[in-house]
């Protein structure tokens, strides 16, 4: 586990019985047992974290998108209002609430979805490499 082999191991555990005595050598066993664990599970929690792709924002987003109700389409009137029959919008005042319902609403249109992140390969490193050295002796 840590390089250490059979005697090695045998030593320690004698020199931690003569130093902690029988009563109190399992208690720290178990403490020792505990405290790896917790260690194992923190560094497992925190490499997972690091692997993790980071398209999470894009993720978000398009959820947020998705949750957002659609704009529905604006009923197309096929009969015109006659001078006897005003509109609602002509019969209410100006600052009412049906001259505001009555007036057309904007559509609503969803922001376009940003492309989600790409990890670089080896060979697109490459050919941003290059594409430097040839501006520097460019330059140069």
């Amino acid at each position: 586990m840590f390089g250490i082999g059979v005697p090695e191991f045998i030593l320690i555990l004698v020199i931690g019985l003569i130093v902690f005595g029988p009563g109190k050598l399992p208690e720290m066993a178990r403490s020792l047992g505990k405290g790896m664990r917790e260690f194992k599970k923190a560094t497992n929690a925190l490499s997972q974290a690091i692997n993790e792709p980071i398209d999470t924002p894009v993720r978000s987003q398009q959820q947020a998108a998705a949750q957002q109700p659609a704009a529905q389409p604006q009923p197309t009137a096929t009969a015109q209002p006659t001078a006897a029959q005003p509109t609602a919008a002509q019969a209410a005042p100006a600052g009412s609430v049906a001259a505001q319902a009555a007036a057309p609403q904007p559509e609503v249109q969803p922001a376009p979805a940003a492309p989600a992140y790409t990890a670089p390969t080896q060979e697109s490193v490459r050919q941003q490499v290059a594409a430097q050295q040839a501006d520097v002796k460019k330059e140069s």
